[in-house]
């Protein structure tokens, strides 16, 4: 029986039917149904719509069906459900009888898609919260082992300065670490409690709605009933979210996979994450890292399929909000996959650090010290641009490094120059040189790897215990 078919005459057409039924994707939902369903259940036991012996049988009938979706995968192949609400109502009036139809007494299903969605964003972002924090540790393990060891930094994809490998690695985890703060922010913001608004206009039974929410551990009762059946803000911001994260696994990706050619030869892809080609038997191909960048233009589309499918609806409750699900759980279950995987990837690879350090050391990545060493003896910091200039294009005629300069030809670049320019170009002190916060001085990268781990431990102390997602 449907759940509104009283006022109808003729059957939908099949077509239609199985076309707009939600049920193969919603399905994912039941534990959150249920959870809510156990509170509404218990608000009209309270209200005095249920008697006790109503209540016990529709609680003890919510948890057969709980029992029976754990136990059996087929249990959820329902070729009449049109919904997650209508399989429940369906399933418990087959387990309790009719009684089992006074659990929709003043709710409407409006209400409960809203509720079910902030139960199961605010679970993955649990879930996730602590899949970053294993993330962000392997990327932190990494940074504390290579030590002292320099790499080039670039920009506009030139090598610009030397920086040490954990200073690098970091740069990701500062990323991931806002990504982190989006999803928390995003959960503070989600977690209301949409039931008791009824269809549109609040429920039409004296339901006590501190009650329910502070069952389901939301923070408060939604404050409109108009808004929180047509919200889904908490949606957009979540997969926004996850879209951000996406991205920033894409940009590690890319960078991974530069790093991995001969060109550079700064990693070894791990051979658990990489595979051969079917005609060139020398090859290993980083297909983990391709996927990633792949995977991450797939949840930006979700994005964007929300944005567009909410940017016309008028209030309240529109049938175009069910299309709003899928890119959801596409967002969310993409993500849940790939963070474990580039967590084992990141533990597995292999740095080259010594080719990495020779690299540190080439490309006249000490230019700016040298200009520093120069505005230190008092020339001004243009000027002294410009004589380095001069000695760069010296050496680049020479074929020589800016430290193979002789100190009488550094002297005819610059009257300034003295003997203590050479100590001044060297990896060590180029590296020292940077003695700020966020500086890629070795004190300043050991301390702020320190920082860096009390944050996500802080991240996964906060991160409550999710049993579901």
């Amino acid at each position: 029986m449907k759940m509104w078919s009283g006022r109808f005459r003729q059957p939908l057409d099949k077509d239609f039917e199985r076309w707009q039924r939600s049920f193969p994707f919603d399905r994912i939902l039941l534990p959150h149904e249920l959870a809510a369903s156990r509170a509404h259940a218990r608000a009209l036991g309270l209200a005095g719509i249920l008697s006790h012996g109503e209540l016990d049988a529709i609680l003890n009938g919510l948890a057969q069906i709980e029992e029976k979706a754990a136990s059996n995968p087929n249990y959820l192949e329902d070729d009449e459900a049109e919904d997650v609400h209508h399989f429940v109502e369906k399933q418990l009036a087959a387990l309790i009888g009719d009684t089992g139809y006074k659990l929709h007494s003043g709710r409407s299903r409006n209400e409960q898609i809203a509720t079910d969605l902030r139960l199961y964003v605010r679970a993955n972002i649990d879930v996730l919260q602590v899949q970053l924090a294993d993330w962000m540790e392997s990327l932190l393990d990494r940074a504390e082992q290579a030590g002292n060891a320099a790499m080039p930094a670039y920009t506009h994809m030139q090598r610009a300065e030397p920086v040490l490998v954990g200073h690098w690695l970091q740069a990701y985890v500062e990323m991931f670490l806002r990504d982190a703060s989006r999803l928390s922010d995003c959960r503070k913001r989600l977690n209301v409690c949409p039931l008791g608004s009824g269809a549109v206009a609040g429920a039409t039974l004296p339901l006590d709605r501190h009650e329910m929410a502070a069952e389901l551990h939301f923070d408060a009762p939604t404050a409109n009933s108009i808004d929180a059946t047509s919200d889904r803000d908490f949606v957009l911001e979540f997969v926004t979210a996850l879209t951000h994260t996406a991205l920033h696994l894409s940009r590690w990706a890319e960078e991974m996979l530069l790093f991995s050619t001969q060109e550079y030869a700064f990693i070894s892809l791990p051979e658990a994450y990489s595979t051969g080609s079917s005609a060139m038997p020398q090859k290993k191909n980083g297909d983990l890292l391709e996927l990633v960048r792949a995977k991450a233009a797939r949840v930006l589309g979700y994005q964007n399929a929300l944005l567009v499918t909410m940017k016309g609806l008028p209030l309240a409750y529109n049938k175009d909000l069910q299309d709003t699900q899928e890119p959801l759980f596409e967002a969310a279950h993409t993500l849940l996959a790939l963070l474990p995987l580039t967590t084992g990837w990141m533990r597995a690879v292999e740095f080259d650090l010594e080719t990495m350090q020779q690299a540190a050391q080439s490309g006249f990545m000490n230019a700016w010290a040298a200009a520093t060493y120069l505005v230190g003896r008092g020339v001004p910091s243009r000027l002294a641009h410009e004589q380095v200039g001069k000695a760069v294009r010296l050496c680049i005629e020479k074929n020589c490094a800016l430290e193979h300069l002789s100190l009488n030809e550094w002297r005819a670049i610059s009257s300034a120059v003295d003997e203590n320019i050479f100590p001044n170009l060297t990896l060590p002190a180029v590296l020292a040189m940077h003695n700020v916060a966020g500086g890629t001085a070795p004190d300043h990268v050991k301390s702020a790897i320190k920082e860096a781990r009390r944050r996500v431990a802080e991240l996964r102390s906060e991160a409550p215990v999710a049993t579901v997602a």
